[in-house]
């Protein structure tokens, strides 16, 4: 099993919706990461430089799902993998992207998709 490093529960405000509403006003999403990468350098030397620096990775994606306005999850979890694996230390990514009351009696729906460099 690979090493990974988790960033859960990441809660943003997008345009993302084929409805008109959903068009007009941002909605919360909420996205989970699982970014899989070697910890075993920085296990060892206990240096930035060694590992997968998440906070600038977590930086990029926000400004990615802030910033977009797709009609679909689908197309935003696409986007939110391909800046994850833009970063060379990435090797598979897992996105897990939920909108919060987009069905009446549901708490949310999503999509969960697994990307790799592979995939390119």
């Amino acid at each position: 099993m690979p090493d990974y490093i988790e960033i859960k529960d990441l809660l943003l405000r997008t345009i993302v919706g084929i409805n008109a509403e959903e068009r007009d006003h941002r909605q919360d999403v909420l996205l989970n990461l699982r970014l899989d990468t070697d910890l075993k350098p920085a296990g060892r030397s206990d240096d930035i430089d060694d590992t997968l620096n998440y906070r600038t990775l977590c930086k990029q994606v926000i400004e990615r799902v802030e910033n977009s306005k797709y009609l679909l999850v689908e197309k935003l979890a696409e986007e939110v993998a391909a800046v994850c694996l833009s970063f060379p230390r990435v090797s598979q990514v897992r996105v897990s992207l939920e909108k919060p009351g987009a069905l009446r009696f549901a708490r949310s729906v999503g999509v969960v998709i697994e990307r790799s460099r592979n995939d390119r």
